[in-house]
């Protein structure tokens, strides 16, 4: 059985058979054309891992044969080829999503490095990320029975969630088993944890806490506001950290990320209360108390969570902040999130 399915297209193909028995000899299933209309029809009719393709071709050019390949199947990995060293073209190849770039002349080394790169890449880092998880189990055992703090629970979860997420790219059905069990006795000794600590926290005067939901406007937004400079907070409902995670390189690509933290939710961690303890700064007992005609309880008619623009203001005036410019911005659908987008610039400066 062959490592993988290549097909190579090259207007001069006769003059690259030594490579193509080269990448033979490793265990390649190599496919030559001389033109990218062939190249297009067989990759409509048949599977393909890599293209390697000339960048300059009669008829056709590989930058368009490019293009047409990926509108037949935008997964397909392709290795473009070419004697051309310019800028403008590296980026357009670049910008119509290669996977490699390649000057000629190739020797098959490359060849092969690059083809190892792109198929083998999720195999090695697979293998990789096995092993490395059967290295830390240990580590992460001994952390669980340690009887960890506030802060020590906190580090434990980030390393779950690096290696949940890590372990589902890994294709290794066993050491997801593996470690989905030991996630369920980290999730039983979690709840211990906050079984016995989970009430002292709420008492006035105790130092030795984490940040929670009533607490995070305080601890974590007005010492960012007090630099003086347009501070935005962003709320995604029920977000978890894994979720980020999966979702941050998105933001990376538009922001440099100075700090990353976590907090602890108030129980019940539903919206309802949740949402409301961050924007009133209270505990849900406290708003009902002050905000009687505006706090809803679960058997109540109506939305639990219509006053948070109070709440917030309410809680920038007792930190001393009520004079302070604030708008707030409820997305609840695609037009309202298009409609952020445009205004961010005048909240920015006003």
């Amino acid at each position: 059985m062959s490592l993988a399915k290549i097909l190579w297209v090259d207007d001069e193909i006769e003059s690259l058979q030594s490579q193509k028995i080269f990448l033979q000899n490793k265990g390649y299933d190599v496919q030559t054309l001389t033109n990218g209309f062939d190249a297009i029809d067989y990759v409509k009719e048949n599977a393909v891992d890599v293209v390697l393709l000339d960048e300059t071709m009669p008829g056709i050019t590989g930058l368009e044969t490019l293009s047409k390949i990926k509108e037949v199947n935008a997964q397909i990995p392709v290795v473009l080829i070419t004697k051309n060293e310019t800028e403008n073209l590296m980026d357009e190849a670049i910008g119509s999503q290669i996977s490699d770039y390649l000057i000629k002349p190739v020797n098959p080394n490359q060849v092969w490095l690059s083809l190892k790169k792109i198929i083998d890449n999720r195999r090695l880092v697979a293998e990789k990320t096995t092993t490395a998880y059967q290295q830390q189990f240990r580590n992460l055992f001994m952390a669980l029975n340690s009887n960890p703090n506030h802060t020590e629970w906190m580090g434990i979860y980030k390393e779950l969630v690096h290696w949940e997420l890590s372990l589902q790219r890994s294709d290794s059905p066993e050491m997801q088993e593996v470690f989905q069990t030991q996630k369920g006795e980290a999730n039983t000794e979690f709840f211990k944890f906050i079984s016995r600590n989970y009430s002292s926290w709420l008492k006035p005067g105790v130092k030795d806490k984490p940040v929670l939901s009533h607490t995070l406007f305080r601890e974590k937004v007005i010492p960012q506001v007090e630099k003086g400079v347009p501070t935005f907070f962003v709320l995604i409902d029920n977000l978890r950290f894994d979720q980020w995670r999966s979702i941050m390189p998105i933001f990376l690509e538009s922001f440099r990320m100075v700090e990353e933290d976590t907090f602890y939710s108030i129980l019940p961690t539903a919206t309802h209360y949740a949402r409301n303890a961050i924007f009133s700064g209270m505990l849900p007992i406290d708003i009902e108390k002050k905000f009687s005609q505006q706090w809803k309880n679960d058997d109540e008619e109506g939305g639990k969570n219509l006053f948070e623009e109070e709440f917030l203001r309410g809680q920038l005036k007792t930190l001393g902040e009520g004079n302070l410019r604030v708008s707030y911005t409820k997305v609840v659908n695609n037009q309202a999130g298009l409609d952020l987008v445009n205004n961010v610039h005048n909240l920015m400066t006003n």
